[in-house]
């Protein structure tokens, strides 16, 4: 007796990518007008703990190119930082690791 499968279609692909837990993703935190640049430092380092020379070279770069991948990791952690972000009023969304937009 032979066992046969239907072939994989790009509707599984894609829902497979989205489920796999080795996929990083990653949080981005979006330059804006409002916050001070001693701001967005002070939460990267209260909140991820970063060291100042660390919360200071992401927030530069925030500031500069206008984004920062500022943490990697699981999609539910990263999702759960971006919540975190919108609290301290920051703009922050999430994005599988890799993607540049």
């Amino acid at each position: 007796m032979s066992v046969s499968t239907a072939p994989e279609t790009d509707r599984d692909l894609s829902t497979h990518e989205l489920a796999s837990p080795d996929i990083p993703w990653e949080l981005i935190v979006w330059n804006d007008p409002v916050n001070l640049m001693s701001y967005v430092s002070y939460v990267f380092q209260s909140y991820f703990g970063y060291s100042e020379a660390k919360a200071a070279e992401l927030m530069m770069q925030v500031h500069t190119e206008g984004k920062s991948a500022v943490a990697r990791g699981a999609k539910e952690k990263m999702e759960a930082h971006a919540v975190a972000m919108h609290g301290f009023g920051l703009w922050a969304t999430v994005q599988k690791g890799g993607a540049r937009g």
